[in-house]
């Protein structure tokens, strides 16, 4: 019985989570970060001050929530990598999993809050640098690095084949969107794009058993 109410308690929790960092990424758009306080967003997710302070007692401390939270959707983390040994199997689920991420709409409202607040807030920046894209493209980076010493690819140098990988893919799924309101390709499309970026890699990178 006991266990059971601490499950219900822990989704309730979880759930009240959700709704905080789901009110304030939509108000620190609507109003910026500086604009946004934490009492405000409280209200926005139909919680209590205490419960909000409880889980989040900055607002700093919310928005690295947020950011963390927000790098390990999608299908997929990229903190565990596909096994070594098949380069093209790996690319392909690496590639999908980071066009799953980036496309997400909470990813793009991200992104924008960072850029506008940059200015006056470079803290933010660091914290999505330090706490999201470092961690998911070390990730990848490490991945090209061991098919590059298991001899099933040549990657010299696995940072810049991972900006590479990860470019071509963003390039298509995420930056026009951060432009265009409207730009919102069909899942055959962003496939479109994954395998064009696996290919691109396998002709440049791939031993010849490989490709």
């Amino acid at each position: 019985m006991t266990e059971g109410l601490s499950d219900h308690h822990r989704r309730l929790a979880q759930q009240k989570r959700e709704a905080i960092t789901s009110s304030a990424t939509a108000l620190f758009l609507d109003h910026g970060y500086a604009g946004t306080s934490l009492a405000r967003i409280a209200e926005a997710a139909g919680v209590s001050k205490s419960t909000l302070f409880k889980q989040f007692p900055t607002k700093a401390a919310l928005f690295e929530a947020i950011v963390s939270e927000s790098w390990k959707r999608g299908s997929g983390h990229a903190s565990t990598p596909p096994p070594v040994g098949d380069l093209r199997a790996g690319l392909m689920a690496i590639g999908h999993r980071y066009a799953d991420l980036v496309g997400q709409p909470g990813m793009t409202a991200l992104f924008r809050i960072v850029i506008a607040e940059l200015p006056r807030l470079p803290e933010l920046g660091r914290m999505q640098f330090q706490l999201g894209k470092l961690p998911y493209f070390d990730s990848v980076r490490l991945y090209l690095q061991a098919e590059h010493e298991a001899g099933t690819a040549r990657v010299p140098d696995a940072e810049s084949a991972a900006n590479q990988f990860l470019g071509m893919i963003a390039n298509f799924v995420l930056w026009p969107r951060m432009l265009l309101t409207d730009w919102n390709p069909a899942a055959d499309e962003t496939d479109h794009a994954v395998v064009e970026a696996v290919e691109t890699m396998l002709a440049r990178y791939a031993t010849g058993h490989q490709k």
